[in-house]
């Protein structure tokens, strides 16, 4: 019998097994343990068909989203710290979009006029808006009016440009604004009601050697009247004589303005509103007030004597006329 010949077995005997492996579907039978088989001890092992299970603690709320990560059984604590730093990112996002929305709507809000905004406007305390104030250039070689080369205490600039500029709003009076900026001594003089006293300063305009009146007026939305002089003699001395002989008086100025018979010192202008090497006179129009209440004050500064005149019908108000004083001082000292 060749090597490649079957041998057939006797009858009764039990045929040999297939020395070929079989499919795993058939050996799954042979390997399944008994079911009386009692349970190992350690880690359970985890079935290769079943899907893995993530374990969720019954602390920790469901919020239905999926997990960024497949592994299965999280602990816990590791479960809380993830969500917990999403809970942070959040917040920090939250903030940086509110932060940017809120520069912006500040910077928006600084930006902004203070009277464009509802509930914050600021009431006006009743300034005028002047221009801002700036002293004329010297001549080449002239000293300033009060320096210590300067004895007359002469004001060498132009007297035409130490005058104070109408506020925004006025509306210029040409009568007090000639082609040339100067006004005769007859237009100043109209502002006195006595025609005595408007002859007794005339002449001692000739007298003291008045050297030129420069003028400027103008009338506010309100209707307050503003008029400004400014009177120039040779000398410091001079002006300061014809200030103390025929204007100013303790309590009441020597001569009555127009439609102000009777005027008192103004006790309300502040005293810290003084300028260095200026000296202002301030009177109020008393009570009962005519068809208008008329407020002066005369300004002496060196070789130059001022008079500042404000009226109004039904009152002049005192902070513009103690504001328009205050700075022709300024441009005079």
């Amino acid at each position: 019998m060749t090597q490649h010949q079957r041998t057939t077995p006797a009858p009764g005997t039990p045929e040999p097994r297939a020395t070929e492996p079989r499919p795993l579907e058939a050996q799954a039978p042979e390997a399944q343990a008994p079911e009386a088989q009692a349970p190992v001890a350690g880690p359970a092992a985890v079935e290769p068909e079943q899907d893995p299970v993530t374990v969720v603690p019954d602390s920790t709320p469901l919020t239905g989203e999926p997990e960024p990560t497949p592994f299965p059984l999280e602990s816990g604590a590791g479960r809380k710290d993830r969500r917990r730093l999403r809970s942070v990112l959040r917040w920090a996002a939250a903030a940086v979009v509110f932060a940017v929305a809120g520069g912006a709507t500040a910077y928006g809000v600084t930006q902004m006029k203070r009277d464009g905004l509802p509930g914050l406007a600021t009431r006006s305390d009743g300034r005028w808006d002047y221009p801002q104030i700036v002293h004329p250039p010297l001549p080449s070689g002239s000293p300033a009016p009060f320096a210590d080369t300067n004895r007359a205490t002469a004001h060498y600039a132009d007297l035409r440009r130490l005058v104070l500029s109408a506020p925004r709003g006025g509306t210029a009076d040409k009568a007090l604004a000639g082609d040339h900026g100067w006004v005769e001594p007859k237009v100043f003089l109209a502002e006195y009601a006595s025609k005595e006293d408007r002859d007794t300063l005339a002449g001692e305009f000739t007298d003291r050697g008045l050297r030129h009146i420069a003028a400027r007026g103008w009338t506010m939305p309100d209707g307050t009247r503003t008029r400004i002089y400014l009177l120039q003699f040779d000398t410091g001395l001079v002006a300061g004589t014809v200030q103390q002989d025929h204007f100013s008086g303790y309590d009441q100025p020597a001569h009555a303005l127009r439609g102000a018979p009777r005027s008192t010192m103004d006790e309300q202008f502040p005293e810290r509103a003084q300028v260095p090497n200026v000296l202002h006179y301030a009177y109020d129009e008393s009570r009962p007030y005519g068809a208008e209440q008329v407020r002066q004050a005369y300004i002496l500064s060196g070789d130059v004597l001022g008079l500042v005149v404000q009226s109004r019908k039904g009152g002049a108000k005192a902070v513009p006329f103690q504001q328009t004083v205050v700075l022709q001082e300024q441009l005079l000292g």
